[in-house]
């Protein structure tokens, strides 16, 4: 058996360019332009490269970019502060605050303040806790599991009635995403460290979202044959071979799974490009939402 690829790039790529006329259209009707804030506190390479990329692909459908950067020696006070008055102003529809913050700042207060009509990231503990709640909406989702379900969705995978395999429980990816995956219907396993026989419980899903930061921890004899393996990993491995002396893999190691499953996502190129893509997602529908 060969695997559909389950082309990540591809499917955000053609959400992009719907985004693109929607704002588009927005603007020609006078509303105004959506924009997104973004906070950097500090000097960490991957959150500055990270945030340079979300505000690049901002740019890229229309929506105006609007860039904070704070020293790493910022006060609660300081971060919360500039926070509130993103909030109070018209021109900005997202906040996005690149986690993790340095150490000695509450993650959770800064998190708390976002207006809940800004909060794109979808990290808001009310936003969070409407998830889990049967017949409540939150107003936005977490990016990263909802680009997944837009994926699966988008090839025609089977959700209700299906059984699921989460492996990973964090705020970020595996709460929400499981939370999202009952809200479809499907019948829910989160497994972690303490899970007994994790390979055997794999091996019972239909769907397999692996999303634990361990190197091709997930073999090709944990996948059910069919099913729809879902990496969000992005790790680095050492590797002589390459100029730049590493590759990066996923959490599933693919060439074994690949000739089992019957869809996966390749690392790079499937859940990453989704991730920001359902950023800028959200922020059209805030921007739409505020002009409403």
């Amino acid at each position: 058996m060969t695997s559909e690829l389950i082309n990540g790039t591809e499917i955000s790529k053609q959400l992009r360019e719907e985004l693109t006329v929607e704002v588009a259209e927005m603007v020609a009707a006078g509303k105004p332009k959506p924009g997104l804030a973004t906070v950097l506190v500090g000097e960490d390479p991957a959150s500055q490269s990270y945030v340079r990329s979300k505000q690049k692909s901002s740019a890229k459908v229309g929506i105006e970019s609007f860039g904070f950067n704070l020293p790493a020696e910022s006060s609660q006070d300081e971060v919360e502060g500039l926070v509130k008055e993103l909030n109070e102003d018209p021109r900005v529809h997202g906040i996005l605050v690149q986690l993790p913050l340095p150490a000695g700042l509450d993650e959770e207060k800064v998190l708390n303040i976002i207006s809940l009509e800004k909060d794109v990231d979808g990290f808001h503990p009310v936003n969070i806790g409407r998830l889990a709640q049967k017949g409540r909406e939150p107003t936005f989702v977490p990016c990263t599991p909802a680009g997944i379900l837009y994926m699966m969705k988008k090839i025609g995978t089977q959700l209700e009635g299906a059984n699921a395999v989460v492996l990973g429980r964090s705020n970020i990816v595996g709460m929400p995403m499981a939370l999202l995956l009952v809200g479809e219907n499907s019948t829910v396993t989160i497994c972690h460290s303490r899970t007994k026989d994790l390979p055997a419980v794999c091996r019972e899903a239909d769907i397999l979202i692996a999303a634990v930061g361990r190197p091709e921890m997930v073999r090709g004899d944990w996948v059910k044959p069919g099913a729809v393996v879902i990496d969000v990993g992005i790790n680095r491995v050492d590797d002589a071979s390459r100029e730049r002396g590493y590759r990066l893999v996923g959490d599933v190691n693919f060439e074994e799974v690949k000739d089992v499953a019957g869809a996966i996502t390749p690392v790079p190129g499937g859940v990453g490009p989704m991730t920001i893509a359902m950023l800028l997602n959200n922020t059209v529908r805030a921007a739409k939402m505020a002009s409403e």
